[in-house]
C-alpha cells in the first residue's frame, strides 16, 4: 500500500492552544522556540484515504488550481500575497473559484471564536468535496493539536516561504506540517524574507509586516501562542521591499505586525528609526499608513511620533487599542497601562497633529468587568468622541487565562455592548468637514462596488464617483455630504498620478527584487527539485 509522510518540525505539545487576542496569567504557555534537527521526525503510517490515491493533473507540480481563503489581520493577509505570489511563480494557476480548485488554501485567525468556526467550516466543505487541505496562519500554529487540524498539512506562520513544497507534497497525496521558528544566530527573527514574490490583493496597495509577535502577556489574547515573542525584520529588507513596491505602481503602504510600536527592540533599532528611513523612499503624492500600536510601546516616541505624523507622505492615522476606561480592568488584562497612560497618548497627538485620527478598540464584558468599570469605559469613549471605534464582546479563547474566569452573563454582555454601540451613534464625526477642498488618494472600491474609495490625510474615507481615470490618483474634491463612516466628495478637475510607475495588473506577480519575472519561474522550479532530491534522499535513509 502507498504511504503516508507526516513530518513534523514541532516538539510534542502538551496542551492544545487555540486562539489569538487572549489571556495569559503567570503561568501562561510560551510557543516552544528552541527547533533544531533533532526535533526533525519521520513518522510512517498506512494511508487509508482513498481519496488521495487518485493522482491530480497527472501529479505534474505546478499545473494544479489552488484557492487561497484569508481570515483576520492586515499580516494575514501579507502572508497570503507572499504565499500565492510563491505558487504562482512556480507556476500553479490561482482562483477565485474554490469548487474548481484541486486544492484549498485556508489561512487562519484566531483572534476570536467567530473567525475560528467559520475556518473549521470550511474546512469541514473542503472535505466534503474531497479538496486537497494546506491550513496555515493562527489557528494550527498555537494549536496544531486540535481535532480539526488532523490529517491536514500545516504550514507555521513563519514558514510560508515553504509554501510551494508543502503543496506538492499534499497534491501527492502525504501530509506535511511545518511548525518551526526561524532564528539566526539563536534569536528569533520577522520570518519569511520580506523580499519573495506576491500576488497583492490590491495591486496599489502594499501591506509590509515590520515584525512578528509581541511583548505583551495579555491575558485574554491567543495570537501570542501562535506568533510567539517579537522579532523584527531589519530595517533595509523592509525598506528595499518598500522601494521594490513603488517600482511595480503602488501608491500606498501598510505597515503592520500584532504591535508596531514594539519595533526594533530586538534588534536595536526602533519605530521612528525605521519611519524616518521609510519616508525618504516614499514618492510624491504617495502614502504611509501605520498600523497598531498598543500604548506602552508608543508612549516614549511621541515626540518623534507626531512629527512624523504630520510628514505629507505619512497618513495622520493611528490605531491605538485602549480595550477599557477602568484601570482595575486593564489590569486584569495585563495590558501595562492605564487610563492616564493613554489619554496621554491621545492628547499629545491631538495637540501636536491637529485632525489626527485616532482609531480604538473595547472589549465588552470581560469577566472582571464591573458596571462601574463599564461606565469609565463609557466615560472614555464620550470624552474623546473617537471616529473609528471597534467594539467587540469579549469571546474565551481557550488556553488563555480570562477563559478560566467567570462569564458575565451573556444577556448582560450584549446590554453593555448596546449601550456603548448607541453611544457611539450620537455624534457625526464628518459632518463639520462639509464643504471642504480636500486631496484623496483613491485605492479602493467601495463595499457596495458602487463608488472608489479616497483617503484625505487623516486616512479618513471620502467616496467618489466610480469612474476609471480616479482610481490609484490623487483626486482634489469638494465634500458634499457626510455620513457616520464617511464622506461624499464631488471631484473637481486637479487629477495627479503618484508614484513612480503604471501599477501591476489585478492578479500580476510581484517578482523579486532585481529578478524579473520569467527568472523567477526558472529560479523557484529549480530550488523545488533541489528540496526534492534532498527529501528522497533522506528517505531513501530512513
Amino acid at each position: 500500500m502507498d504511504l503516508k509522510i507526516e513530518r513534523e518540525i514541532l516538539e510534542p505539545c502538551k496542551e492544545a492552544l487555540e486562539d489569538i487576542e487572549d489571556l495569559i496569567s503567570s503561568e501562561h504557555i510560551v510557543p516552544r522556540e528552541n527547533h533544531n534537527q533533532k526535533d526533525v521526525k519521520f513518522n510512517l503510517k498506512k494511508r487509508r484515504n482513498k481519496r488521495q490515491e487518485i493522482p491530480v493533473g497527472d501529479n505534474i507540480p505546478g499545473t494544479q488550481k489552488i484557492y487561497v481563503k484569508t481570515w483576520g489581520c492586515a499580516h494575514n493577509s501579507s502572508d497570503s500575497e507572499y504565499m500565492a505570489g510563491q505558487l504562482a511563480a512556480y507556476g500553479y494557476t490561482l482562483t477565485e473559484n474554490k469548487n474548481e480548485a484541486d486544492l484549498w488554501l485556508l489561512n487562519s485567525c484566531t483572534v476570536k471564536s467567530p473567525a475560528e468556526d467559520h475556518f473549521r467550516n470550511e474546512i469541514e466543505s473542503a472535505r466534503n468535496q474531497g479538496k486537497y487541505i494546506v491550513v496555515a496562519g493562527c489557528v494550527p500554529q498555537g494549536a496544531p493539536k486540535s481535532s480539526f487540524v488532523q490529517g491536514l498539512s500545516i504550514i507555521g506562520v513563519q514558514q510560508i516561504d515553504r509554501v510551494v513544497e508543502v503543496v506538492e507534497e499534499t497534491l501527492k497525496g502525504h501530509t506535511v506540517k511545518l511548525l518551526g521558528i526561524k532564528k539566526e544566530n539563536g534569536k528569533k527573527t520577522g520570518g519569511a524574507s520580506l523580499l519573495l514574490p506576491k500576488v497583492r490583493r490590491n495591486p496599489l496597495i502594499e501591506i509590509i509586516a515590520i515584525n512578528t509577535g509581541c511583548l505583551n502577556q495579555c491575558t485574554y489574547c491567543k495570537t501570542k501562542h501562535a506568533r510567539g515573542d517579537l522579532g523584527s525584520y531589519p530595517p533595509e529588507e523592509i525598506v528595499d521591499r518598500a522601494v521594490q513596491a513603488f517600482e511595480e505602481g503602488v501608491v500606498e503602504i501598510w505597515l503592520t505586525s500584532e504591535d508596531t510600536g514594539t519595533y526594533g527592540r530586538d534588534i536595536g533599532s526602533s519605530l521612528p528609526e525605521l519611519l524616518w528611513k521609510l519616508v525618504e523612499v516614499i514618492p510624491k503624492g504617495c502614502r504611509l499608513r501605520l498600523g497598531m500600536t498598543n500604548p506602552p510601546y508608543i508612549l516614549e516616541h511621541l515626540e518623534e511620533i507626531a512629527k512624523i505624523m504630520s510628514h505629507p507622505r505619512v497618513y495622520g492615522f493611528l490605531h491605538v487599542p485602549v480595550q477599557s476606561g477602568s484601570d482595575q480592568v486593564l489590569a486584569d488584562m495585563k495590558r501595562e497601562y492605564c487610563r492616564a497612560d493613554f489619554e496621554h497618548v491621545v492628547d499629545f497627538l491631538r495637540d501636536r497633529v491637529p485632525g489626527i485620527t485616532i482609531a480604538t478598540d473595547i472589549i465588552c464584558g470581560f469577566p472582571t468587568e464591573t458596571p462601574s468599570d463599564f461606565e469609565d469605559t463609557l466615560s472614555l469613549c464620550e470624552k474623546y468622541k473617537f471616529p473609528s471605534l471597534f467594539i467587540n464582546q469579549f469571546f474565551p479563547r481557550p488556553g488563555t487565562p480570562a477563559a478560566l474566569l467567570p462569564r458575565i452573563p451573556t444577556q448582560e454582555v450584549k446590554q453593555r455592548t448596546k449601550k456603548l454601540t448607541e453611544l457611539f451613534y450620537t455624534y457625526q464625526p464628518y459632518d463639520h468637514k462639509i464643504g471642504e477642498i480636500q486631496e484623496v488618494l483613491v485605492t479602493e472600491v467601495s463595499h457596495d462596488k458602487k463608488h472608489y474609495v479616497g483617503h484625505n490625510e487623516f486616512y479618513e474615507q471620502v467616496l467618489i464617483p466610480m469612474m476609471q481615470e480616479y482610481l490609484g490618483k490623487l483626486v482634489k474634491v469638494k465634500i458634499e455630504s457626510a455620513s457616520k463612516f464617511s464622506m461624499m466628495g464631488r471631484p473637481l478637475d486637479e487629477i495627479s498620478m503618484p508614484g513612480l510607475v503604471q501599477p501591476l495588473e489585478k492578479g500580476e506577480l510581484s517578482g523579486v527584487k532585481r529578478v524579473e519575472h520569467s527568472e523567477m519561474r526558472m529560479i523557484v522550479p529549480l530550488l523545488v527539485l533541489f528540496i526534492s532530491i534532498v527529501f528522497k534522499i533522506l528517505w531513501n535513509i530512513l
